[in-house]
């Protein structure tokens, strides 16, 4: 079991990076071309890596107030007809340079809310997809979307199974009537109960839940309601994320009154409070803010050493080459990112031109794929063997990264890590820190940075 030790939470839970890629997005720069991208996605064709496949769909029809997502907020559904006709052309684009050869065995539907999305519209996407990509028809790769509770019925719910999909995200967010209106996003709780059994039902493979602490009204006794309810519903796997109240970033979180949030140590309590509530139902602590019951396959990836994080989070296909698709969208292959243009106008733009609609990226150099793997195989495993870590890059770790592996006698100290010349293991207190541990070998991270990014905790 984990130990939720709120003092070091206080102590360790500064700002810091999340590392779904590292470098982090804060070095990708425009000096890469779309040569650049070409060749990455053809030495991935020539290693013969299979493939994950990202679609990014922008649009809402309502806005959420703690928002912070590439999103386009609009009831004219009309305008997802030119934004899927540009989609397709990219899909045309990339698929063009790809060997058909190359199977997909991850692919996820992301947003923005893609169920915004006609019937008939996501079908196109998806047999358009298939027709220019390999796609696994036998039910054995994970093809995830993420699903607005508002915007599904169970023939919906039936034609997504019926496409490839088997694994579902659902925004829940929080159940509490007060917060889910201070929010403005309402959906009660019979409604995402019926979704879960509509997703049973047509024998999806997993179900993910997304919860928020820090919420305006909320407090550890409400959202340990939320909890209990939730776990009832038995979601697969469950992410616990913390709200990060940026107003003058994102200006739809200025529709939250600041007097309405809860204190810094009133979000620790929630977190600690909720945590505990969910190991007690049987959830694992995967690592940092996401929970798996031990029959998923996280938790069995978790524990076999096979786990990975990608831009879509903890994954189980580490050595797949991820395209990303649409507006801001990141494709990571091999030792190569690349992001789309941000701007819905300057990529629709780009894609008018038949051309790449590349923005930024950034290539990484030898450093950066040694600490990269030594960051990634903390982050999944939770340890980490130096003397193999240092027979896999040819180099003597523990010179090599001297003056990091020193930092952690701090952390030893306060019972975070076991360290020694052969080994770094997080300890159950450790593994809800480990971005604070992971930080202190990230080249790039320096103190003025660290307010781009949320709280660990």
């Amino acid at each position: 079991m984990t130990v939720w030790n709120t003092d070091l939470i206080r102590r360790y839970g500064d700002q810091g990076p999340r590392y779904t890629s590292y470098p982090t997005a804060l070095q990708f720069h425009e000096e890469v071309s779309a040569d650049d991208y070409w060749q990455a996605l053809q030495r991935g064709n020539e290693a013969h890596r299979p493939l994950s496949l990202y679609l990014h769909i922008p649009f809402c029809k309502n806005v959420c107030y703690y928002c912070a997502c590439n999103r386009v907020v609009t009831a004219d559904t009309g305008r997802a007809d030119a934004y899927l006709k540009r989609l397709i052309t990219e899909i045309n684009l990339k698929a063009a340079h790809v060997d058909q050869q190359r199977p997909v065995l991850q692919m996820h539907w992301g947003g923005g809310t893609p169920t915004y999305l006609s019937d008939a519209q996501m079908t196109e996407l998806i047999y358009h997809t298939a027709r220019h990509f390999h796609l696994l028809e036998d039910d054995r790769a994970d093809y995830s979307i993420e699903i607005d509770p508002r915007t599904v019925s169970p023939s919906r719910i039936g034609l997504l199974r019926g496409l490839g999909f088997n694994r579902a995200s659902l925004g829940v967010q929080d159940l509490d009537p007060r917060v889910q209106q201070a929010v403005n996003r309402v959906q009660p709780y019979e409604m995402v109960r019926d979704v879960f059994g509509w997703l049973r039902d047509f024998g999806y493979r997993s179900i993910n839940t997304d919860l928020i602490y820090g919420l305006p009204w909320q407090s550890e006794t409400s959202l340990s309601r939320t909890v209990e309810q939730l776990v009832e519903l038995k979601p697969d796997r469950i992410s616990l994320y913390n709200y990060a109240h940026l107003p003058a970033r994102f200006k739809v979180q200025r529709q939250i009154s600041e007097q309405t949030l809860p204190s810094p140590d009133e979000k620790i309590a929630m977190f600690s409070r909720a945590g505990t509530l969910l190991e007690q139902a049987g959830y694992r602590l995967i690592g940092m803010d996401h929970f798996a019951l031990p029959s998923d396959a996280l938790a069995q990836a978790q524990t076999q050493g096979t786990l990975h994080r990608n831009f879509q989070g903890y994954t189980l296909y580490g050595d797949a080459d991820l395209l990303g698709f649409g507006t801001s969208a990141i494709s990571a292959m091999g030792d190569f990112y690349g992001q789309n243009q941000k701007s819905i106008e300057r990529w629709q733009d780009d894609i008018d031109h038949g051309q790449l609609p590349l923005e930024r990226g950034y290539q990484l150099n030898r450093d950066d794929q040694i600490r990269r793997d030594l960051i990634t195989t903390l982050l999944c495993d939770l340890r980490i063997d130096l003397q193999a870590f240092s027979a896999r890059w040819n180099i003597d770790v523990n010179s090599y990264l001297g003056p990091e592996l020193m930092q952690m006698q701090r952390f030893a100290a306060d019972g975070l890590v076991e360290s020694d010349w052969r080994q770094l293991s997080l300890t159950d207190s450790g593994r809800l820190l480990a971005r604070a541990v992971a930080m202190v070998f990230d080249a790039y991270q320096k103190e003025a940075a660290k307010r781009h990014f949320s709280r660990i905790i």
